[in-house]
């Protein structure tokens, strides 16, 4: 394990985290913006470096670190795109879990004005007052495919979102 790579993906998802809770109390993007196209292009050079950088290089929170980074990629998506591979790969020989190929695949969709699969990414409506999902294909078979992948059922998660979700004139 490369001990001081993790590190730095450690230090960089607490800036990540702790700029989008500022976000939610401000409404000032700048910052954030600012530090994910920081992160994406630190995340490429891992990336052209090692490949995915899965829990064999960087362990388990290392690996949920890389994937919040990827995840928050939004200014690139054909990088995130390009991820999806490498992450499913990783997923495959047991280096990733699985839920975060699903994050990462709904995040891609969305991004590109396609159905989500698993139910993960959430919008707000104009006003701010209300969270809702992004489309979803296939819905009868949803919580099917979030078991298969480790994941709750959709119920379950979309109560868990909305009372974590600030909402705006509340």
């Amino acid at each position: 394990m490369d001990h001081a790579l993790a590190a730095e993906f450690h230090r960089r998802a607490e800036q990540d985290q702790a700029a989008r809770r500022r976000v939610f109390e401000t409404s000032d993007g700048q910052d954030l913006a600012r530090i994910d196209a920081g992160n994406t292009r630190w995340l490429k050079g891992v990336v052209a470096r090692f490949g995915w950088p899965g829990i064999t290089l960087v362990g388990e929170q290392g690996a949920d670190e890389a994937w919040l980074l990827a995840q928050h990629a939004d200014r690139d998506p054909h990088f995130q795109r390009q991820i999806l591979g490498l992450l499913e790969d990783a997923v495959g020989v047991g280096d990733a879990p699985p839920h975060h190929l699903a994050y990462l695949t709904d995040r891609v969709l969305v991004a590109a004005g396609e159905p989500q699969v698993y139910g993960t990414q959430y919008t707000q409506d104009p006003d701010g007052r209300n969270l809702r999902p992004y489309a979803v294909i296939d819905p009868e078979r949803l919580d099917t495919r979030r078991a298969a992948v480790g994941l709750e059922p959709a119920a379950e998660y979309d109560r868990r979102m909305r009372a974590s979700y600030p909402r705006k004139g509340s």
